[in-house]
């Protein structure tokens, strides 16, 4: 498929920090994609926290299956829009290796401890570190060598670093934007977890019919829609239309929107992407009022049901006991960081050891080192 004007196209990628050969017949960014697939990183994302722990069923997603839904979308988006869907696959499947584990609880739980020692913990930071340093598979380079465009896509596909306060960002020239690809990894993200998360709330039975009808007219049209077409149907099945439709509404409108914006601006090629002061990616008006009071019910209704916040904080008390833990006992971590932790801060070899555990792990650490149950 040719690539639209605005595509980032591969052959004018600002390459890799180490030099390597071109591939016979993979691109540049495909070999990023491969690579993130491939690393240890991207497979313990199998085992960390969406939203549901397997402690309710099997059935639910994980960071893992979140992260395949998201790059699937992120296809979809950018073939539509002529851009490279290489970067795009590539940027989706790397977005959250950098998330510690129980999710966004956390990262949060995390940073508010780095912070009492004036640093700071963020996935997407953590995030390039895994990928410049931690992953250790090649002979040649440290990391995985990927190509700046995808680094860039790391570091700034879903918010903007103030080049004052991220000084050791610079090569990333942080103002300016990213190239389309990245800017679509935010709402490809959301339209992903949104629609994931409705259903995972509907089949845990934590979400309802009645509460979209009172807080939700934009959905609860799109159910009513199906249930006029099928009034004889199963709940379940119509339920799992109406979430399918809203993908559909939510993804056909980043499409149509993102296509206007740029055409409005007359950019020419990524460069002019880099420039325009502001991103082009993104819902119309309307859909993204739409999305945000989607956002807002699954946070009152699912994010903040007590069965899911009392697991949550037993899970972030464990992480923190045991970042304190290692803290006192830097002896107890593995070689490889108790080494580390003698020439570099403790704190901060602490954060990144624990960063990269999967939630089971953890919570057998916390259980085998610290020896008593985190409190509810």
């Amino acid at each position: 498929m040719d690539l639209a004007a605005v595509a980032m196209d591969a052959g004018r990628s600002r390459g890799r920090r180490w030099p390597e050969p071109v591939h016979p017949y993979r691109g540049e960014y495909a070999r990023d994609r491969d690579r993130v697939i491939h690393s240890r990183a991207f497979r313990r994302l199998e085992a960390k926290t969406q939203v549901f722990t397997t402690r309710y069923s099997d059935h639910f997603r994980n960071r893992l299956t979140h992260t395949i839904e998201v790059a699937q979308i992120a296809r979809t988006v950018a073939q539509a829009l002529g851009l490279n869907t290489d970067l795009a696959e590539a940027l989706a499947l790397v977005h959250d290796i950098g998330h510690p584990p129980f999710g966004h609880a956390g990262e949060t739980r995390l940073n508010e401890l780095m912070r009492d020692f004036g640093d700071r913990f963020e996935h997407n930071l953590h995030a390039l570190r895994i990928v410049e340093q931690f992953e250790q598979r090649y002979l040649d380079f440290p990391g995985l060598n990927l190509t700046f465009e995808v680094r860039e896509g790391i570091v700034k596909h879903s918010r903007d670093y103030s080049p004052a306060d991220f000084p050791e960002l610079a090569e990333y020239e942080l103002d300016l934007r990213p190239p389309l690809e990245a800017q679509l990894m935010n709402a490809v993200d959301e339209i992903a977890y949104n629609s994931a998360d409705l259903d995972d709330g509907f089949e845990a039975r934590l979400l309802q019919i009645g509460m979209l009808r009172e807080e939700l007219p934009f959905l609860t049209g799109i159910y009513d829609e199906v249930d006029r077409g099928h009034p004889s149907g199963r709940t379940k099945l119509k339920i799992g239309e109406t979430i399918k439709r809203l993908l559909d509404y939510l993804a056909t409108d980043l499409i149509e929107q993102t296509r206007r914006l740029v055409s409005t601006t007359g950019a020419r090629n990524t460069d002019d992407i880099r420039r325009w002061p502001r991103r082009l990616a993104g819902f119309s008006p309307q859909v993204a009022e739409n999305n945000k009071a989607l956002k807002t019910f699954l946070y009152r209704r699912l994010y903040d049901h007590p069965a899911i916040v009392e697991e949550r904080d037993r899970s972030v008390e464990a992480l923190e006991q045991l970042f304190r833990y290692y803290l006192a006992h830097p002896e107890s971590l593995p070689k490889y960081y108790s080494e580390l932790a003698a020439r570099e801060p403790r704190h901060r070899v602490v954060c990144d050891y624990i960063a990269g555990m999967t939630d089971h792990f953890l919570l057998r650490q916390h259980r085998e080192l610290v020896g008593m149950p985190a409190s509810t």
